[in-house]
């Protein structure tokens, strides 16, 4: 397998979404983001306190990752102590491989519309929201504008 056909690791989660769903997250934590707007510079406290929350988030691979090993340890139990027919250990593990290469598996369709978020995309919310607090010398003025230059 050609290493250069597969997708870069940052986006590959987002290039396999649909998207209206990519979109909608966008959305949702730029509205996030706005409704904090009003603490800049004058309450880092909260701003410390949404920086911090974001570091317990888990992201799409987080979530993928403890599913399938909860399937494959759930099946393999009942594989072993009631019927063969539990086993889907062969199926969770192709799920996962696919994921890894590609960054698509049949469940991610349903925890993108879920509002799970990648890593990339909980880190650009942490950066805004550090821009908002002055961490940075030069800030732009809008949300909209912090987000977009650190998506670039």
């Amino acid at each position: 397998m050609n290493m250069r056909t597969l997708p870069p690791t940052d986006k590959r989660v987002q290039n396999n979404t649909n998207p209206k769903v990519n979109q909608a997250i966008k959305e949702q934590t730029l509205c996030e983001l706005n409704e904090l707007h009003g603490y800049q510079r004058t309450n880092n406290k909260m701003l410390n306190h949404c920086i911090n929350e974001l570091s317990k988030e888990w992201d799409t691979e987080r979530f993928l990752e403890a599913n399938a090993a909860s399937i494959i340890l759930i099946s393999s139990i009942l594989g072993l102590k009631k019927s063969k027919a539990f086993f889907l250990t062969g199926m969770v593990s192709f799920f996962l491989l696919q994921h890894a290469l590609q960054g698509w598996c049949p469940p991610l369709p349903i925890i993108r519309k879920m509002g799970i978020r990648t890593a990339d995309e909980i880190n650009n919310e942490r950066m805004t929201l550090k821009m908002m607090r002055g961490d940075f010398s030069e800030v732009p003025d809008t949300v909209e504008e912090m987000y977009e230059m650190i998506e670039k």
